[in-house]
């Protein structure tokens, strides 16, 4: 028996208690003593559905009571209420906007790209997905779209995005500027720095490289991390491929089979996935889903079906703007042609034939780095005399320093594949290494002659300099003159490979009078960025070399010269992606400079030639795309090399080019674009559909402002309205500041102040503001402390008041949510339900408690009687009404998800489980006969058919967890009281016959004027009417009915609606409704009409609208 206990005082299963001990009412679900004298209550949150297991003392369990079942006594804060309620529907943003994600993100997404991500990748319970689409569509944009949809949703924490090494910094870039997400890039020296910590689970979001990441050490740390989503760009290098039975996996396809094992999302980005090898793709896509498609034959199936649940690919002549136009401007590619002179004919001749000899004996004593050096020499010498000129000083001084010491060859371990992964300015580090120490002397006296050889080689250089003839330099100044870029003031990109070359031509352009600025791989992101500034607004002329294919946007600029043709045609078309790209409003000019005297000069006009004539067999510019797939079992810079090498064969190549058959090329070219891969069907009227919903609910930036204004009034954050327009927040106070560990991992850091800061994205656009919306750690540090200081206020309600007269009741905060079979999340919404005093509850939106006005002191006190609904009937009416037609929504999706994984997935396991068997049998048959087939051999492939039967099992499983979708009982999150006002002016009050014969009249004139009007007056849109013409075009209607005549007033979801909505917006002022009906319209109200804010009655009142209206004949 407890001592002092009064067993009167303890509860049975099932009360419904309050107390100090408790932040919520709380549901009993076992009492019982613990000692002589303890308690321990087990319970669950009314409201919050957490779970409490305190051990009370006697004092303790005495301040506890048992509560009625509806237990809301209304003693809250009505204001801390509003902020804790609308902090929720903050949190619950992507449930109200369709297109969250853009509305939060500094992108004005496209309809493809919404389609990607909303249609396709979302969509899937378990997003595995490729995003094959053609370069230029934006898919960075798209899998930063994605990144935002997850983590707000709360499904993604840990992020790995993997990347070519000269591309991290772009990404790191877009993510914070685009996204505001900020990424640590890991590369070798973050490891080295990190001794003694595993970088990769200490760091929740990492930019890293692939070829960086594929070591074998790093692979090794990397095992031991898990991820909930990983992107990979430029994937298609993660490539295997199958010799009969055989497999040869790369190490970057090895490595892609470890990221799948470690993350639950992933994602792949690239243009170029199998480039006409069905069974590399089918390979590819086994890195995402292994086992989907046991063979070449039903992927095909499902590309022919287009219900391949793996992958997407559009075409860039597909893609269109929301007007239906095209979103890539025409290409226009033009070889310039030109001669050497004389003197710049011996001086390749000469070069060419040092770097033939050379080359032919460094290949034939096996020495390829050798022959790479000297590969590099000859792009110099195409590209200027002062480019040769300078590389040939610097390898012979190079040599000579060899020689002194009396060391020959120098061991550098450096291939194409690693040199083509790193940034510009390194590659250049690299290739100049390789260029000055390596030679295929193998003794000192073979040395000196090379040395010598140089010697000579550097003076018919210096003499050709000297004489300031370059043919090219003049063929250059031609074209210029010729285009009128003087004239016209049209802005032009010239392109080189080499940084001598750069600097040659911006010192000669200047010379001609052009305003020149530069971009090379010497200069970091900022300092590029800078150089963009200054073409956009100031230069003329901007001469890069390849780092300008990176990271940087040049589409106000719609004339380029390639001044020198890279080996690699993938460099060209990253070239021509700067400028014909999303944006370009001109067709897009390209200039090739040629020397169609010289080896590989021959060959490139050729290719040239044979490009342009397949741009008109095809009707398409893509073949531009996909320069390097033109070629048949070769590449152009394996058909040069080998014109180096044996200039006997150049007439040989050019012939062999040119008896390619077009269609040939032009089924190749298809192939590699992989034209039968790709959608091409864009759902515009559905997206549009989407923004339209989106342009209705979202809360970005009108309510995100509101809301954090009056949020920063009870948290004492002081904000000031700048005189630019912008706001500033001088000062943070500590508590919002001081955030835990997992905030600052999830968010960021939340600084002191803020001196500059926009709520509405169109006007933080210029990157020198903080855009505070959804995810800004600033937005975030005011969500939770509103729910931490407020919560209480909450739990115990309080009361508003509606100025219009109307809303007698209760108003239900409640959240459902829906889980699989795994227990994990598959959908959540927030929702309201309004249960006025006859007890016929509706559903109603959220954003109504900002046309209500918080109670103070004076609040009139609610009648009990209001109160006839017991928890229990509101939960059932929510369950019923709101949250089990959202199931069936969600179970509709996931069905279609789990018939494709049945007919592709399970088909092929059980054709590989057929396989393994029929082979076993064999096996078994051929041993009968007398044949000896070694036990590994059986071993394997049994082991082999259990793995299979595995498979198997796990994917029927998943089947079943995904598609086996139950409801939990809603949360209440508060409960407050609505009671009707009497504070608005006369004649502006409510009447509900007054508003009935308002409505019949708009309603009766909309169907007059040939519309299809839709009454959503109950759901609190902020409009009454939403009408829609033959065309599709939208009206969105407020209705204000009068008696006799008078003002009218809008409450603050009404103004909203009116400045967003703009023109689409209409004031249907109905006068002497209550004799003769007079209908006048008004045009998007908030242009024309300037109302009175009155807070005390929380609206906005317009005297004198008639000058803005317009008399309708009805």
């Amino acid at each position: 028996m407890h001592e002092g206990v009064d067993w009167e005082m303890v509860f049975e299963t099932g009360d419904i208690i309050s107390g100090p001990i408790f932040p919520e009412p709380v549901r009993v679900l076992a009492v019982r003593p613990i000692g002589p004298a303890l308690t321990k209550i087990e319970a669950v949150g009314v409201n919050s559905k957490k779970y409490y297991d305190p051990v009370l003392s006697p004092a303790e369990l005495a301040a506890i009571t048992k509560t009625t079942e509806q237990s809301t006594e209304f003693t809250g804060n009505a204001e801390h209420v509003f902020l804790y309620l609308e902090g929720m529907r903050i949190r619950n943003a992507f449930q109200f906007d369709p297109l969250y994600g853009v509305s939060v993100s500094q992108v004005d997404a496209l309809p493809h790209q919404i389609e990607a991500v909303y249609h396709y990748m979302l969509k899937s319970p378990n997003i595995r997905f490729l995003l094959a689409d053609d370069p230029g569509a934006g898919k960075t944009v798209m899998a930063g779209l994605l990144l935002k949809e997850l983590k707000y949703r709360g499904l993604v924490n840990r992020v790995l995005i993997i990347v070519p090494g000269h591309l991290k910094e772009q990404w790191l870039r877009e993510m914070k500027e685009k996204f505001q997400e900020r990424f640590l890039i890991v590369d070798r020296g973050v490891i080295n720095a990190s001794w003694g910590q595993n970088v990769w689970t200490e760091n929740h979001q990492i930019i890293t490289s692939l070829d960086f990441a594929k070591q074998d050490d790093v692979m090794f740390a990397l095992k031991d991390s898990s991820w909930d989503l990983v992107i990979v760009d430029e994937a298609h290098k993660m490539s295997a491929y199958k010799y009969g039975e055989k497999i040869n996996k790369t190490a970057r396809y090895q490595f892609g089979e470890l990221i799948s094992r470690i993350t639950k999302y992933l994602i792949f980005l690239t243009a170029t996935p199998h480039r006409g090898d069905p069974e590399n793709f089918r390979l590819f896509l086994d890195l995402l889903q292994p086992g989907f498609f046991a063979n070449t034959r039903m992927l095909a199936d499902s590309i022919q079906n287009k219900d391949n649940p793996l992958f997407l690919r559009r075409l860039k002549e597909d893609l269109k703007g929301f007007d239906g136009r095209p979103l890539f401007p025409q290409r226009k590619v033009e070889t310039v042609k030109y001669r050497l002179s004389d003197a710049e004919k011996i001086l390749y001749n000469a070069v060419t034939d040092y770097v033939e000899k050379n080359f032919n004996k460094a290949i034939q004593k096996e020495k390829r780095n050798v022959a790479f050096a000297l590969t590099i020499l000859q792009r110099r010498l195409a590209s200027s005399v002062r480019a040769v000129r300078k590389s040939l000083e610097r390898r012979r001084a190079r040599l000579e320093d060899l020689y002194k010491k009396g060391q020959l060859l120098q061991e550098v371990g450096y291939t194409e594949e690693y040199l083509e992964d790193l940034e510009e300015s390194q590659r250049w580090q690299k290739e100049e290494e390789l260029l000055e120490k390596l030679t295929s002397a193998e003794t000192l006296e073979e040395l000196r002659e090379e040395i010598n050889k140089l010697d000579e080689l550097v003076a018919l250089a210096r003499e050709v300099e000297k004489q300031e003839i370059e043919t090219k330099l003049s063929r250059l100044k031609e074209v210029l003159d010729d285009i009128k870029v003087r004239e016209s003031g049209t802005k032009i990109l010239i392109f080189t490979e080499s940084k001598d070359t750069l600097d040659y031509l911006a010192e000669k352009l200047r010379k001609w009078g052009y305003a020149v600025t530069t971009v090379h791989g010497g200069m970091n992101m900022d300092a590029r960025i800078r150089a963009e500034h200054e073409f956009k607004h100031n230069a003329q002329v901007m001469v890069a070399t390849e780092a300008a294919g990176e990271g940087i946007n040049l589409q106000f600029c719609w004339l380029l010269i390639n001044y020198d043709i890279p080996w690699n045609p993938n460099r060209l078309e990253q070239r021509m992606g700067r400028v014909h790209r999303y944006g370009q409003r001109h067709d897009v000019h390209i200039y090739n400079m040629v020397a169609v005297d010289t080896r590989e000069g021959r060959i490139l006009e050729k290719l040239f030639e044979k490009l342009n004539r397949m741009k008109d067999h095809l009707g398409s510019d893509r073949v531009f795309d996909v320069i390097g797939d033109i070629l048949p079992g070769t590449s152009l810079k394996d058909l040069i090399l080998e014109a180096i090498a044996n200039p006997q064969s150049t007439d040989d190549i050019v012939a062999e080019m040119e008896r390619i058959p077009d269609e040939e090329v032009a089924q190749r070219v298809r192939e590699a674009t992989m034209e039968a891969l790709a959608t091409r069907h864009i759902d515009l009227s559905r997206i549009l559909g989407e923004q339209r919903v989106a342009r209705e609910n979202r809360l970005v930036p009108e309510y995100i402002e509101k809301f954090f204004l009056r949020a920063a009034q009870t948290l004492g954050i002081r904000v000031e309205k700048r005189q630019d327009g912008f706001w500033r927040v001088p000062a943070v106070p500590f508590e919002v500041r001081n955030q835990p560990y997992e905030f600052k991992i999830k968010y960021g850091e939340v600084y002191r102040e803020y001196l500059k800061v926009a709520f509405d994205k169109q006007q933080a656009s210029d990157g020198q503001c903080e855009f505070v919306t959804m995810g800004h750690p600033l937005m975030e540090a005011v969500l939770e402390a509103i729910f931490k200081k407020y919560r209480d206020d909450a739990s115990r309600g309080a009361i508003f008041i509606d100025p219009d007269g109307r809303k007698n009741g209760l108003l239900w905060f409640m959240t459902g949510e829906i889980k699989d079979g795994r227990g994990e999340v598959a959908g959540r919404k927030l929702f309201c339900i309004y249960q006025p005093a006859d007890g016929r509850m509706t559903a109603v939106n959220p954003s109504l408690l900002w046309d209500l006005k918080p109670a103070g002191d004076d609040s009139p006190e609610p009648e009990a009687e209001v109160l006839p609904a017991s928890r229990e009937k509101v939960v059932a009416f929510a369950l019923e009404q709101l949250v089990l037609p959202y199931r069936e929504e969600l179970l509709e999706q996931r069905r279609r998800d789990a018939a494709i994984k049945e007919k592709y997935g399970l088909k092929s396991i059980d054709l590989l489980i057929l396989e393994s068997e029929t082979k076993l049998m064999e096996y078994e048959t051929r041993r009968i006969k007398g044949e000896n087939i070694p036990d590994v051999t059986v071993i394997q492939e049994q082991r082999r058919r259990e793995d299979l039967d595995r498979k198997k099992e796990r994917l029927l499983g998943e089947i079943r967890t995904q598609t086996s979708l139950y409801s939990s009982e809603p949360s209440v999150l508060a409960v407050v009281r609505v009671v009707p006002g009497v504070s608005l002016q006369e004649g502006m009050a409510s009447d509900e016959e007054i508003e009935r014969v308002g409505m019949d009249v708009a309603m009766r004139y909309e169907v007059e004027q040939g519309r299809q009007p839709e009454d959503v007056s109950a759901q609190s849109l902020g409009y009454d009417i939403r009408s829609v013409d033959r065309d599709g075009n939208y009206r969105y209607i407020e209705v204000k009915a009068r008696a006799r005549s008078g003002a009218i007033a809008l409450t603050p979801n009404e103004w909203v609606m009116a400045n967003r909505l703009g023109d689409d917006y209409w004031l249907y002022v109905v006068e002497q409704a209550a004799t003769v009906p007079q209908l006048y319209l008004i045009q998007n109200p908030a242009a024309c009409l300037k109302p009175d804010e009155q807070v005390e009655i929380v609206r906005y009142v317009v005297k004198n609208w008639q000058p803005a209206a317009q008399r309708a004949d009805v």
